[in-house]
């Protein structure tokens, strides 16, 4: 017995060393298993709320007439396609719905799609102080934009909103049209010349996208970055961006950002936000270094005695550099970092595509475009020089009505989204609830046969102020409306009317021989380019 219980008692030991010995081992396995109950107990708590807040949305939204589904869990996700047959899709939902209906992409996003006049000016006329730029469709954007005008809310949208407005000014505006006169005359020089090589045709999107790039990168910087010709870092890094932005935006695992930083897209976006980062970040402080040593730019070419007196002309950053709040209080250069960047984002990729749908609709309309020549050359008849000068613009009436029925037809924004801290209310009664992203149909409002009879047909007459007197206010909102509307729409349309003009008197445009298929994505483009063919007009003076 005493021989027993000295080998329990050496085997007790020998357990206890043992124990001792895994204890570390022990804990770390015990702290890994608690770790992992934490995470599952975190992760079916998300996955309650997400399936409480879905049900009560759905319930919420029953005064809306729901497109059908695959399930109740999995909603429309999937359904929603930046593809023409998306946009076809679109069509049929305004024909069958005629004003609104709900939306779910899975238990993930509950959305209210409207596409009726009477139902988005609502909306749109919320005040500001309510409306939020939900993260779904815009939250993609802020490791590139930051805090800007864009993405902003609330009070700091509307001190920005104040700080920015002096910048789109008329009298701002006017020194701006030279630079459009000068891009799109160096454009037109590498079209004749192409032409003159046997290659008329050409994809508008890769010329006019170069072309608004170089025009804002004037306006902006005052920044001669010779794009139209040759690439560089800072233009490759803004293509990269667009087109990173609309790739996540189709993936849904890359909605959450610690998984979208770990792929290798998410890794070429931060590279790509690096550069145009420090370009924009060195301009903003050279530039305030400047101000401080040479004073404040001229905001005009002064004109005393007869004679003209060339000074530097204040660009978009020196304004933001000399703009001061109620306080006295300017921009950081973090704040006018992201606004020179939301300009350069906002400002060149739709231009661009309102240009060049247009340039397509008049190739499409002969008759449209020998009107609209005529009265380009009319305007210009006995000139020494073909600039358009910023009192042209309102003498284009004809080529405006065409500019805006492309506009209508072709809209470079398909949409833009809203939230709203309060529960908002449109017509029948229908409400809104807080939360809920509202999606504005620019697209369906424009193509809503309810609004614009035989919606597919280009029309500028629709345009005449004869016929648009008793049209809602907000049947045509290609810049959006209300207090969050696009800040810089005079900037694109004074663009839009110099470019269209000055192209038309120097080039006939016609159909390139392929196919048309829409592609809807952060702006409206097509399928494989938008081609047409040029050919080069003598203009009168020659």
């Amino acid at each position: 017995m005493a021989v027993i219980d000295a080998v329990l008692d050496r085997l007790l030991d020998g357990l206890l060393s043992l124990g001792r010995l895994l204890s570390p081992l022990y804990s770390l396995f015990v702290l890994l298993q608690l770790s992992a109950l934490v995470v599952l107990l975190l992760l079916s708590l998300r996955v309650v709320c997400l399936l409480w807040s879905h049900a009560q949305f759905t319930r919420r939204l029953q005064c809306f007439s729901k497109p059908p589904t695959q399930n109740w869990l999995m909603g429309h996700l999937g359904e929603m396609r930046s593809t023409e047959e998306g946009l076809q899709a679109v069509d049929q939902m305004v024909r069958t719905y005629s004003h609104s209906c709900s939306w779910f992409l899975g238990p993930f996003y509950s959305l209210v799609r409207l596409f009726h006049p009477d139902y988005i000016k609502p909306l749109l006329l919320a005040p500001a102080s309510i409306t939020v730029k939900d993260e779904l469709f815009y939250g993609f954007l802020r490791p590139w934009l930051g805090q800007s005008l864009l993405l902003s809310n609330g009070e700091d949208w509307s001190r920005r909103r104040r700080l920015l407005t002096p910048a789109f000014h008329f009298d701002i505006l006017k020194n701006y049209v030279k630079i459009f006169n000068h891009s799109s005359d160096i454009m037109h020089f590498k079209w004749r010349r192409l032409v003159a090589e046997g290659e008329s045709r050409q994809d508008m999107f890769s010329h006019i996208s170069l072309m608004t790039l170089d025009s804002l990168l004037r306006c902006t910087f005052s920044y001669n970055s010779n794009c139209q010709e040759s690439s560089s870092e800072y233009i490759a890094a803004i293509f990269e961006l667009s087109t990173l932005v609309i790739e996540r935006r189709g993936r849904i695992l890359h909605h959450w950002d610690w998984l979208y930083w770990m792929s290798p897209e998410g890794q070429r976006f931060k590279q790509a936000c690096n550069v145009v980062h420090r370009f924009t970040r060195t301009v903003v402080q050279e530039r305030r270094a400047q101000l401080l040593h040479q004073g404040e730019p001229e905001s005009h070419t002064d004109t005393t005695g007869g004679e003209e007196k060339r000074k530097r002309v204040a660009d978009f950053i020196d304004l933001l550099l000399l703009s001061k709040d109620e306080e006295g209080h300017g921009l950081t250069d973090e704040e006018i970092k992201a606004e020179a960047d939301t300009f350069m984002f906002g400002g060149h990729d739709t231009t661009a595509s309102g240009i060049s749908w247009v340039l397509y609709n008049l190739s499409q309309h002969q008759d449209y475009q020998d009107r609209c020549r005529a009265e380009v050359n009319d305007l210009l008849q006995d000139r020494e020089t073909e600039d358009l000068d910023w009192e042209d613009l309102s003498s284009l009436p004809f080529t405006t009505m065409c500019i805006k029925e492309s506009l209508r037809l072709h809209s470079p924004v398909s949409a833009v989204t809203r939230q709203y801290t309060k529960d908002i209310t449109v017509p029948g009664g229908r409400v809104i609830p807080q939360g809920s992203i509202c999606l504005v149909s620019i697209y369906g409002t424009h193509h809503n046969p309810e609004i614009w009879p035989d919606p597919d047909v280009y029309n500028p007459m629709r345009f005449d102020p004869e016929n648009s007197k008793d049209r809602s206010s907000h049947a045509f909102i290609p810049f959006s409306s209300g207090p969050r509307n696009c800040i810089g729409q005079k900037f694109a349309m004074a663009e839009l009317r110099v470019v269209v003009a000055l192209t038309l008197r120097r080039f006939r445009l016609t159909p390139g021989g392929v196919e048309v298929r829409r592609l809807p994505q952060l702006v409206l483009r097509a399928e494989g380019g938008l081609w047409l063919t040029l050919e080069t007009l003598d203009t009168p003076q020659d």
